[in-house]
């Protein structure tokens, strides 16, 4: 059984014990949280579709650890302009394990 959830703004397609890095989710380590934004659901052959979420579908969840992505870099330049930006970012993860798909 498979579900497709939405969180942080993304939509991932998960299944049971399944390791996953999502944006970032206020949540202590060792906790579990529970994911009531279903998209869809599908077992085998069939599957269920919500308009827009499936109606008493969860997704159970435990958090394994809280962390920042590496380092991305961005570099900005315009030709002799003498122009020369350079920044850098590390987005923030929530990594879960999903323990068990609910629908």
């Amino acid at each position: 059984m498979y579900a497709v959830i939405k969180t942080g703004g993304k939509q991932y397609k998960v299944v049971a014990g399944e390791k996953l890095k999502v944006e970032q989710i206020p949540a202590d380590i060792g906790s579990e949280i529970t994911i009531d934004q279903v998209l869809a659901l599908g077992a085998g052959e069939t599957i269920q579709f919500g308009a827009p979420l499936v109606a008493g579908a969860t997704v159970l969840a435990k958090v394994i650890d809280q962390g920042r992505h590496d380092k991305v870099r961005i570099f900005k330049m315009r030709r002799r302009k003498h122009y020369q930006k350079r920044q850098g970012h590390r987005q923030n993860y929530t990594e879960l394990q999903i323990v068990s798909i609910n629908g």
